[in-house]
């Protein structure tokens, strides 16, 4: 399963109960955290979100609707006893405000913090299971976006076969992964007779801020849901393009180029306090066009 679970959707000023930039992603049993505006952890607690599980958070640039969450989830995830390694991907700066802000208040991290610096575009996670890359944006300061995918997609597991031959529930992940089954008595259970083959791998793409750019188009290619900004309605054009962001139109225009899936819209500007209008206009040129919404999950 691949879906985006979307904890905040404004952009710079929080307003009508709209937060700033924060994503989770669901990656079959995997949680990824990408952007920590403020607010984060609060949207993490109000949506009854694990916080144990999320071992990667992504960062995609340093203004402050983006980041300025960040310092105070890292200090939470320590009082509240974490030990597992996490893993942080963001700009080199980040790493020295880091550690000025834990300086200053002697903070000490119960565990270990790996700060990876955004450099170049590439690769930035890869296993067995699933691959991150990371893609230039165009924006006012260096920004980055983030393609998540799934290498191997997991087996579909039929229950009542599973029950039928005596696997226990503790084991059905494994099946899910292609394992076979030997019972109490040495008896195999074969995979194949209590999974069904595995779906298309599925991918996602955060494209971040960004002003209107088809370079843009062959990062997110085919993927099956991209979330692309949309700051402004389209008749303001010339001030998203003066601030390094995008409008309603051109998000679609992206997808429709980029001959994806699904579109998400979202970092809406705080001088509207209606969204419905966003979406309308996405959707006159891409009319799978969903606004991104602050609780909902969406799944590719």
């Amino acid at each position: 399963m691949l879906a985006v679970t979307i904890l905040g959707n404004n952009s710079a000023l929080p307003a009508y109960d709209r937060h700033p930039t924060a994503q989770l992603v669901t990656l079959d049993d995997q949680l990824f955290l990408v952007d920590c505006g403020e607010g984060t952890q609060v949207q993490l607690s109000k949506f009854r979100i694990r916080w144990g599980r999320i071992n990667h958070i992504f960062i995609s640039h340093l203004h402050g609707d983006h980041y300025f969450g960040l310092p105070g989830f890292l200090n939470s995830m320590g009082l509240l006893h974490r030990e597992n390694d996490l893993h942080l991907y963001a700009p080199a700066q980040l790493f020295e405000i880091l550690q000025l802000q834990f300086r200053a208040a002697e903070t000490i991290l119960p565990y270990k913090l790996h700060f990876h610096p955004l450099l170049e575009e590439g690769v930035l996670v890869n296993t067995e299971k699933f691959r991150i890359d990371c893609f230039a944006t165009k924006h006012r300061i260096p920004c980055w976006g983030f393609r998540f995918e799934q290498v191997k997609a997991p087996r579909r597991l039929i229950p009542e076969k599973a029950i039928q031959h005596g696997v226990p529930a503790a084991f059905y992940d494994r099946l899910k992964w292609g394992e076979d089954y030997t019972n109490q008595s040495g008896e195999l259970v074969r995979n194949e007779w209590v999974t069904e083959q595995a779906p298309k791998p599925k991918s996602y793409a955060y494209s971040a801020d960004t002003l209107y750019d088809e370079e843009l188009v062959p990062k997110v290619e085919g993927v099956d849901m991209l979330y692309h900004e949309t700051t402004y309605l389209k008749d303001l054009g010339d001030r998203a393009a003066s601030r390094f962001h995008s409008t309603t139109i051109q998000a679609a225009c992206i997808a429709k180029r980029a001959g994806v899936g699904r579109l998400l819209i979202g970092h809406f500007s705080s001088k509207y306090d209606k969204l419905d209008v966003f979406q309308e206009e996405a959707r006159e040129v891409f009319p799978q066009t969903d606004l991104a919404i602050e609780g909902v999950t969406y799944k590719a």
